[in-house]
């Protein structure tokens, strides 16, 4: 869980539905497994994947508020690349 109030709540509402059990083949929220292959590709793909939406994914996943920032910052997290 990120240690950042605002991020942990951003999480919490947005990723963490779908993100923390695989969801519609989500990549689960720090499993190193599920991220490799998407990270391989780059933080631009990955920043403009969430962006624009990605399979079942919609464009923003379900953070229509969510800034460039907040969205590096949660891939960061997701794909356990943080604390």
């Amino acid at each position: 869980m990120p240690s950042d109030p605002a991020l942990k709540s951003l999480y919490i509402q947005s990723c963490y539905g779908c993100h923390s059990t695989g969801v519609a083949s989500a990549p689960r929220s720090g499993n190193q497994a599920d991220w490799a292959p998407r990270l391989q590709k780059g933080m631009d793909v990955l920043l403009s994947n969430t962006i624009n939406g990605l399979n079942s994914m919609p464009p923003k996943g379900m953070c229509m508020g969510c800034s460039e920032e907040d969205f590096r910052n949660l891939i960061v997290f997701l794909s356990g690349q943080s604390e």
